[in-house]
């Protein structure tokens, strides 16, 4: 496995007393690598707090449902997980912001009296109940 040097720079024991604060070496070098990627950041204004509320909510929704009860083992599960919860919340989370609708409905449509049926995500972390189409 094939580990860039940046992460060894950010995975450094950070001192207790700095706490959430992102050292700006490790800092910079994730930077570079977003540049190397290809990623363009998009800056903020200045005293916005709702510029960015959408992408705010969705990472803490992906800490709080799936990266804070999960190990990962390598980039590929890193790469796994994000993918399959972004796959689940836009297409099988239920949204109270949008009258607790799903964000991209499935084009199926389903009869009252099939079984329910559940669809599983990560080993079961994510569950969608849905009945199939009749």
């Amino acid at each position: 496995m094939i580990v860039d040097p940046w992460i060894h720079d950010t995975a450094d024991p950070v001192p207790a007393d700095v706490g959430d604060y992102i050292c700006p070496i490790a800092a910079e070098d994730f930077r570079g690598h977003l540049d190397r990627e290809g990623v363009k950041p998009v800056r903020c204004p200045a005293r916005a707090p709702n510029c960015n509320a959408f992408a705010e909510r969705f990472v803490r929704s992906i800490k709080d449902e799936c990266l804070g009860r999960i190990i990962l083992f390598g980039e590929a599960s890193l790469r796994r997980v994000p993918r399959e919860y972004a796959a689940h919340y836009h297409t099988e989370r239920n949204h109270q912001g949008v009258g607790n609708r799903l964000l991209e409905p499935l084009a199926t449509v389903s009869s009252s009296d099939e079984p329910t049926q559940c669809r599983e995500r990560l080993g079961g972390m994510l569950n969608y109940y849905y009945r199939e189409a009749a």
